[in-house]
Parts: C-alpha cells; structure tokens; sequence
C-alpha cells in the first residue's frame, strides 16, 4: 500500500453501478447487501495498491466519486463482512475482487502467484479462513473512456426470417488466416479485417453468432495440464469484452477494438449475435476460486441449497447458479444486456443454458422475473432473442416452451435430421422438422422463425467429422477419451478416419451436402457452425473445449475438395437468400383451396402422387417430394405490394439406391428445370429440364431441387 496523504474523495452516487467516467472524475458503486465494509484499491504503474475506504451506502450499493481518475486507471474491491461458509457468507478482504460491472479487465487470474482460495484447503470443507493476500494473482478492472465514433453506421437490422446465421470462435477464426495480419490473428481486430470479413460476405451469411467473448477465467485445473477453456463458458466479467482477443491493448482498448469489430460487421452487412453465460460464473462451487461475486456477497450473487445455504444450487453442471431471483442480480444481468446493445450495438444474444435462467424457486416457469423483464424492456425486446433452451437440472429440457419473441435452438431438429440421413429416423420426422417444426411453435403465437435450425454446433463433431468417425477421439483432453458424448453411431461411411479411398471421399463428401442442403432449404432460420463450409475437422474431438490449438483453429489452406463444398454451400445460401418461398413467415398448410387452388406445400411420394398415411407411418419409408407453391406465398416490398416467388420441387432420396421420381401433374407446374443437386454439385442451374409427369432419376442419399419454368 502507499503511503500518500489520504486522498480528496466525494460521496458519489449509486448509480449507474460500475466505474463511471464522468470526464473530470470516475463514479465507483459496488452491491452487496450482506458486507459490512468495502474497501476500493487503486493500482499504479509503480506496483502499489491505494485502498479507499467507501464510507457511503444506498439501497445495499456502496458509493464514492474520485476526481482525477480517469480512463486506464486499474482498480479491484476489498469487502468485508462475516467469516461463515455455513451460511453462505465467505467475505475475506485479504482477497482482491474483481468489481462485476467492469467495462474492461486487464490480465488473467494467475493461481501460481497467490492462493485465490479464500479458506485454507484440506479436506472437503470451506470452514476456515485463509488470509493469504491474493492481490499478485487477480486481474485488475479498468475505467473506461466509453466514447466511440461509429461513423454513422447503421445496424443491419435483418429480419429474423432472412437470417442465416455462422456460429464461430473470434479467436479460431482468423489464428491461422494467411491473408490476416500477424498480428491482429485471434483477435476482435481480425475478425474486422478485409480478409476474414470477405469470406462472411461471400458465402452469404447475415450474422456470425460468436462463442463467449465476455471476460473468461480458466479452471486451474486446465492450467496444471497446460490448457484453456477455449469456449469460454466460464465468464467473469459479464460487461468486460475478454482481454485475451484484443490485438490493441488491454487497458481499456480492448472495448474500442470490439466495438471496431461490430462496425466494420455492420458495415458488411453482417449482424452480431453475442453467446452469453448468465446462468453460472468461473468461480465454481463452495470450494473454488473468489475472484469477485463470491467475495462480493455470496449469499446474494449465487442460489444456495434451500436446506444448506453452505452449498451452492448447481443447474449448470458447473458448480453453481446465478442468483437471478435476486432483483439486484436481475439487474446485473438486464444492465449487462443493454450495455451491448446500446453502447456496443449489438444486435442479439444466445443464451446459454437459458432454463436456468426461467427457473424461480424450482421448475423452469415460462412467466419467470428474467422472462419478463426481458420481454417488457423496451431495448431488449428489440433485439434477437435465443435460447439454448436446456440445462442439466430436473425437468431442464424446454426445447419449444419459450415464451413469444423468443427463438431456440432446435436440438429435436439437429437429431431428427441427423437421423434420418444415417438411416434411422423416419420421413415424417424429417418433413416436420424441414416445415418449420410447426409441433414445437404453431400453438403460441410463435413462427417458424423461432426454430434456429442446426445440425452441427460447436459442442460436438464438426461437420466433416460427423460423417466420417462412428466413435468420438478426445485423447488429446488428456482425460482418456471419457469426456463427450458418443452416440454418434455409424453413417455407413466406410473406414473410420482418414481414408484415401475414393468411394468414401465421395460418399462422405454427399453427405456433408445433403446435410446442408436439408439445413438451408427448411422452414426456420439456419445455423452454420464456422467451417463447415470447407469441411473443417477436428480430427474426431467432438469436446474440444479446452483445445486452444490447432485442433479448434480454422486451418484455411482448403483443398480442392474443401473448395467444391464451399462453392456449394455458398449457392444453397444464396438460393435461399434469393427466395422467400424457402423461409416462410407463417407454417405451411398443405391444404387445396376451396376452389382447388394448389396448396403453398405438398408432400408426395416417388409415384408423384401425394404421400399416404401408409408411406407416413412406415419407419422404413425413406423417398419423398416437397412442392413448394412461389405464388401462394408473398413478401412485401417496401410499399406494402405483395411479391410472388418461384415454385420449387425438392426431392429426397435416403436409400443407398437410385430411385426414380415421377414429376406431380402439370397443376403444379408444366415444366421443371434443375437448380441444385447434392450429387452433382457442379451441375449448372438450367441443365436439364423435365416436363410435368416426367421421370428423374435421383442418385442413392441425395437432394434433388428443381425449379418451375
């Protein structure tokens, strides 16, 4: 500590909560309902530490305004309050805290430096206190200029229905990009360059959905392997982008350089969608770390046992659960939000385990506080909503129960898609996952825009990968492959691995294009997971969270190959970008008009004729046709006028074999042209042209589009 004169300090405000730069001096408002004391410290560029008692409290908050502290200034908390883990409370001021409203957070926790351990280990209890200063290992938080010339730019603002959105990782993305700067890789700043953006732009995709960018804190644990959480589902600094992927600098610069990220996005056209983890933090259970809201007030921040407030609730599989209920922590969470929508122009989020966050005093409750607080917020409502809409506790797997304005990622339609292309599920499944999954959202005033379609994501195979391992390779976790899951089971792909036999080339290779083809011509809003495109592997590792290495980075030397199922999926996204009638904004009804008009959708089997119960109902049935009617489906433009669309013929092939479909009469349409087929990706559109009642030969395990001419 120093020894300065005591320093000028006023009472400052409670809020906004956080370190608030006013220009001429910084706010400084800290929560905690259960401390007794709380001690702001000031870190210089000499190594010292200043601490500053905060004598002023509102409403729990604790307050002080410093003039002549401004941006760049790094600080931390020390609370005081009752030393008793058997009821929650675990305050310990030999411990350095990071302040949870921070805008930006400078270096990562370093447990080889000092104990962050706020109990003395030895057994399995918390019960004594360890007064071992921490200060060496904490990251610092910063003050923050938050001004930012956006130039004018404006959000891209794309309808739900017209997105497409790419799930990727901002470091693995552009680590091994040739044509991005050295050093700017793994960085916010690459993925705002030319290079990587010019892929965004010319496969299509209208919002890349980034893996945790929020401040990360590893698990020691990974450290003593030598290893990161490199998804980063382990936050601790919910308004802090992550210092890690920050090119620029990490006293505060790190904020510009995302919000330079967002606007050179935006400027492409291309929306950003924010992975968030709300439901739990980096500091585990009662016997991890205390890098901030534990010290802060556990009793508050974190949902204890209803029997044992000693023992934190755990939802996550992590070790613990935020305390939501808390209307403090609500706010947290709800100011979180805006900040990125408002100050960082953000355009949605994707919420991690998100039925943790609609759980109230048990069971998930679709009228929870979070819920609706989330819907009444005139910004957040505003914005693009999802849900990973599970989590590991009882009853925790909501897939379709989200409430309206709310999306979800649709894991019934990731296994029933997947399913039916190695073989096993049934033809019914699969036309109701690619009309939109009118059975999870038609009943609640939802549209088949609250489906975000995937069959890939970061958890799991890759693309590639699926088609070509039965079983999952994650010796390189150096758990000895018992982590992640492995049902994968066969897709009759041949060797397992890497082969060099053509066949199998080939066969994998149609799969990974029926796969997308299947994704991007259904009903809801599809999601590519980064890399898929070019074939990218991980070499069987379907866990690879903790793989900050080559294994998870983008590896852009492609082969010929990789380039065909680029050049292919780039034609899927722009089909369906060009054509309304692939992305609906009402559920398809299937049903002739009462004067016998043609229906907006149409199943029919191999015969052309349409599909019977018999057919629906069989599990073994593996052949079926989809008419998609252009004229009975319309946009608006932007006076209002109705916009009619092509008509299209989608035919699915599940067998092994060559199966012959006869065209449907000529009520559907006189003449059909070719447009896109999983087994001749570089057929031209307009190769060839049948006529109503025709015959066409579909290859064994394709897609065949065809369009009316």
């Amino acid at each position: 500590m120093t020894d300065a004169l005591p320093r000028h300090t006023w009472p400052g405000k409670p809020s906004p909560v956080g370190a608030t730069w006013t220009g001429t001096s910084t706010n400084f408002s800290l929560f905690s309902e259960h401390a007794t004391g709380v001690e702001l410290c000031l870190f210089h560029d000499d190594g010292t530490e200043e601490r500053i008692e905060v004598l002023e409290r509102t409403a729990f908050h604790w307050h002080v305004e410093l003039p002549d502290v401004g941006p760049g200034q790094r600080y931390g908390y020390r609370v005081h309050g009752p030393w008793d883990p058997a009821n929650g409370h675990r305050f310990n001021p030999d411990k350095l805290l990071i302040d949870p409203y921070a805008r930006a957070i400078d270096g990562a926790v370093d447990g080889a430096a000092a104990s962050t351990l706020p109990y003395l280990p030895g057994g399995d209890d918390d019960l004594e206190r360890d007064d071992e200063d921490d200060a060496a290992a904490i990251p610092r938080s910063v003050v923050v200029d938050p001004s930012f010339d956006w130039e004018g730019v404006p959000r891209p603002r794309t309808p739900l229905s017209r997105s497409v959105f790419y799930e990727l990782h901002v470091k693995g993305f552009t680590q091994c990009h040739p044509d991005v700067r050295e050093d700017l890789r793994g960085s916010f700043a690459g993925l705002a360059s030319d290079a990587a953006i010019a892929h965004l732009v010319d496969l299509g995709v209208t919002a890349v959905e980034l893996l945790p960018i929020h401040q990360i804190a590893d698990e020691q644990f990974l450290h003593d392997k030598g290893m990161a959480n490199y998804w980063g589902y382990s936050t601790i600094g919910f308004f802090a982008p992550h210092a890690g992927y920050a090119a620029t600098g990490t006293r505060g610069q790190q904020v510009a350089e995302f919000k330079g990220m967002v606007k050179a996005l935006h400027r492409a056209g291309i929306e950003v969608i924010l992975d968030v983890v709300y439901n739990h933090t980096a500091e585990g259970n009662h016997l991890g770390p205390m890098l901030s809201l534990k010290g802060i007030d556990s009793r508050s921040y974190y949902r204890s046992m209803p029997d044992d407030p000693h023992l934190f609730l755990d939802w996550t599989g992590t070790g613990n659960s935020l305390n939501i209920v808390h209307p403090n922590v609500l706010r947290m969470v709800l100011d979180s939000l805006r900040y990125w929508v408002e100050e960082c122009h953000v355009d949605g989020f994707r919420f991690d385990l998100a039925s943790v966050l609609a759980r109230e005093t048990y069971d998930f409750d679709r009228g929870s506080g979070f819920l609706d607080a989330v819907h009444q917020d005139p910004v957040l409502n505003q914005v693009k909503l999802i849900a990973e809409p599970w989590d590991v506790g009882p009853g925790g797997y909501q897939v379709g129960n989200f409430p309206i304005r709310w999306a979800e990622w649709n894991g019934i339609y990731r296994d029933q898609v997947r399913d039916f292309w190695r073989g096993h599920g049934s033809i019914a499944d699969l036309a109701d996952r690619v009309s939109g999954s009118s059975d999870l959202y038609g009943d609640d005033g939802r549209r088949p825009n609250a489906s975000i379609n995937f069959v890939t994501a970061h958890d799991g195979f890759t693309l590639a990968d699926l088609v070509s391992f039965d079983h999952k390779h994650n010796e390189a976790n150096l758990e000895d492959n018992r982590d992640g899951t492995d049902d994968n089971r066969s897709w009759n792909c041949g060797a397992e691995g890497p082969t060099d036999d053509p066949a199998i080339h080939e066969l994998r290779a149609r799969q990974q294009r029926n796969l997308l083809a299947t994704l991007l011509l259904s009903q809801g809003v599809p999601m590519i997971l980064g890399g898929d495109e070019f074939s990218r592997t991980q070499h069987g590792n379907n866990n690879a969270w903790c793989q900050d290495t080559e294994i998870s980075w983008f590896d852009w030397d492609r082969t010929d190959e990789a380039e065909e199922l680029f050049a292919f999926a780039k034609r899927l996204v722009h089909l369906r970008r060009q054509h309304a009638v692939f992305r609906r904004r009402a559920f398809l009804k299937g049903a002739f008009g009462e004067s016998g008009a043609v229906p907006d959708a149409w199943w029919f089997g191999a015969d052309g004729r349409r599909m019977s119960r018999r057919k629906w109902e069989d599990a073994n049935e593996r052949v079926v046709g989809l008419f998609l009617n252009g004229d009975r489906f319309t946009e608006r433009d932007a006076r209002g006028e109705a916009i009619s669309d092509d008509s299209f013929l989608i035919l699915v092939n599940g067998w092994e074999d060559e199966v012959t479909f006869a065209l449907p009469s000529v009520r559907f349409g006189r003449r059909w042209a070719f447009e896109l087929g999983t087994a001749e990706p570089d057929q031209e559109p307009g190769a060839w042209v049948v006529a109503a009642r025709g015959a066409v030969a579909c290859p064994g395990r394709s897609v065949t589009v065809l369009r009316r001419c």
